[in-house]
């Protein structure tokens, strides 16, 4: 039993450290891109033309965002199975028992209703 745990607790963190790593690549790339149309850079004087990385620096970027992107999706849907919280932890948890060990019924007093007072009506 300890070592399903021990692997949920260690592909839980796989997943984790993940996708952090690929919302920052993420960032990244995104901030490296072209600008389309010049933006700001164009407005105060910056070579809006010129890349850094070649001609062809746009393609490669698109393409390696894309693909960031589908693994973004992709980690976080099985992120989404993989932080789902373990059977055992929840068997863990006291429950409230009653004085015979039977679960205790809730408070009935406090279901009832308080009256709807109307707003004071002003005549001007």
């Amino acid at each position: 039993m300890m070592e399903v745990l021990a692997a949920s607790g260690l592909i839980r963190g796989i997943v984790t450290m993940l996708f952090l790593a690929i919302c920052l690549l993420l960032i990244v790339v995104i901030l490296l891109q072209k600008g389309r149309g010049g933006g700001l850079a164009g407005a105060f004087g910056g070579a809006g033309g010129h890349s850094a990385f070649g001609a062809k620096a746009g393609d490669v970027f698109t393409w390696v965002t894309v693909s960031l992107a589908f693994m973004f999706v992709l980690v976080a849907i099985v992120g989404n199975f993989a932080m789902v919280p373990d059977k055992a932890a929840d068997a863990d948890t006291p429950t409230l028992t009653g004085s015979a060990g039977e679960p205790a019924e809730p408070d009935q007093a406090g279901d009832e209703a308080l009256p709807v007072q109307a707003p004071p009506t002003t005549q001007p």
